[in-house]
């Protein structure tokens, strides 16, 4: 990219404005671009307030890479997106069955159920509830992200 955006910090959700700042684009702009990219569907709240996750915010860094740094057109950037859609985003995750990876966890877990485990109080201690909520937290992220990469062709 052009010049150096900051650092995306580990939050669950981001606004608008947040976004904005993070990726180099105004507002106005990135309510734009959900109308031109399906794949920019951030969650709305009270008010049709937008809340952007993880992976939205990656994506509008992308799309504004492809936009203004490598010269694309929106459906040229729409096109590449596309075709990208179904290959791995890391050549170090080339080859890798997603499936065969995540099978041994479907006997304990579903992707619609998120359960503390059986050993989780071994790792986090019986009294530090907040630990036990944050693993809770990144297993329903996990599922959801397994769940998005199982709808790839």
């Amino acid at each position: 990219m052009g010049n150096t955006l900051p650092s995306i910090p580990a939050k669950r959700y981001f606004t608008i404005g947040e976004v904005g700042d993070l990726c180099g684009v105004k507002p106005h702009v990135l309510r734009y671009w959900e109308q031109e990219f399906t794949q920019l569907r951030p969650m709305k709240r009270r008010g049709n307030r937008r809340y952007y996750q993880h992976h939205e915010v990656l994506m509008i860094r992308r799309i504004r890479d492809l936009l203004y740094d490598q010269g694309f057109t929106i459906s040229g950037a729409r096109n590449k997106l596309q075709e990208q859609h179904g290959r791995p985003q890391h050549e170090d995750l080339a080859g890798v069955d997603v499936d065969a990876a995540c099978a041994q966890d479907v006997d304990v877990f579903t992707a619609n159920e998120v359960d503390l485990g059986a050993f989780d109080h071994l790792l986090i201690g019986d009294d530090d509830v907040g630990a036990a909520v944050r693993l809770a937290q990144v297993r329903r992220e996990l599922f959801e992200i397994r769940s998005l990469l199982a709808d790839i062709p």
